[in-house]
């Protein structure tokens, strides 16, 4: 973990402090379970998106649905 990947993680969670979907969205994009879920809970109560942020930032690999070929260039 180099010096960006710490500093874009803090931002991740100040952000996610601030206003939870938009930290979960800087980690995971716009059309993800985790920022919708983070959306829902956020609108039912501002602690639960902050915690569930926090949590989804922290210990969830953007990457794990990830086809593991697809860091193959196949030429022809």
């Amino acid at each position: 973990m180099g010096l960006c990947s710490c500093c874009c993680r803090c931002l991740e969670l100040l952000c996610s402090v601030l206003l939870p979907p938009l930290g979960v969205c800087l980690r995971h994009g716009c059309c993800s379970l985790e920022f919708w879920i983070s959306v829902l809970l956020t609108i039912l109560g501002y602690l639960p998106g902050v915690l569930y942020a926090v949590y989804v930032i922290c210990s969830v690999d953007p990457h794990r649905h990830r086809d593991p070929d697809d860091d193959y260039v196949y030429v022809a």
